[in-house]
């Protein structure tokens, strides 16, 4: 590989669902390869089958159902969350030694790719004070979860990322707290009234990333 090519940000994007531990196994080896030099940060775009991971924080209390889908431990922070079709995961490898070496920092910007990416969409999402994820305002009091995020970082290489929800399957939600938080629902841009695709999504989170990061 040419010194060009490694310092150069590859985009992937996966045509078919990938396996969990498969995704995780990858994303292991390349943050140690990013981290020694001989290859390129990675931002990779795909969606999973129906599973629920739980995070560094999971409470056992918050499965509510754990022969639903597969249930994976995880290193990312955060607690339970679901993935499945119809959500774009998107794993975030950067070598933050590049950037600013605050990992709350890069949570932030990582949050600030979201806002932006959906306000491109015509869609107005926010952070909410003590709760974690990307929030929606459905009017009355009522606020959804839009999008996740759950991150690790090793040796100042960040690895897992976030997850939005297009259009997948919400009643799937029941089978956990999502992320710790049973008084707020959660939302997709389907439910929202936005009508859109996968390509439409990836565009807006691939226009807006120079502006962030």
């Amino acid at each position: 590989m040419k010194q060009e090519e490694k310092n150069t940000l590859e985009w992937r994007f996966s045509k078919m669902p990938e396996d969990y531990l498969n995704s995780v196994t990858l994303m292991e080896e390349r943050v140690g390869a990013i981290r020694d030099g001989t290859a390129p940060e990675l931002i990779w775009f795909l969606e999973h089958p129906a599973l629920y991971t739980a995070g560094t924080s999971a409470k056992a209390d918050d499965l509510l159902d754990a022969a639903r889908f597969p249930v994976y431990v995880t290193g990312r922070g955060g607690e339970y969350t679901y993935h499945g079709p119809g959500q774009r995961v998107v794993y975030v490898m950067l070598d933050l030694k590049k950037r600013e070496l605050d990992v709350r920092a890069y949570v932030r910007s990582l949050e600030e790719w979201i806002i932006r990416s959906l306000a491109s969409l015509g869609v107005e999402s926010g952070r909410r004070e003590g709760r974690v994820g990307i929030w929606v305002d459905r009017g009355n009091g009522r606020e959804d979860k839009i999008a996740a995020l759950g991150v690790r970082v090793r040796r100042w290489v960040s690895f897992h990322g976030i997850a939005i929800n297009l259009s997948p399957d919400l009643a799937h939600y029941t089978g956990i707290v999502p992320c710790g938080i049973a008084a707020h629902g959660v939302t997709s841009l389907e439910d929202f009234g936005v009508k859109t695709d996968m390509q439409e999504l990836d565009a807006a989170l691939t226009n807006s990333f120079d502006e962030v990061f």
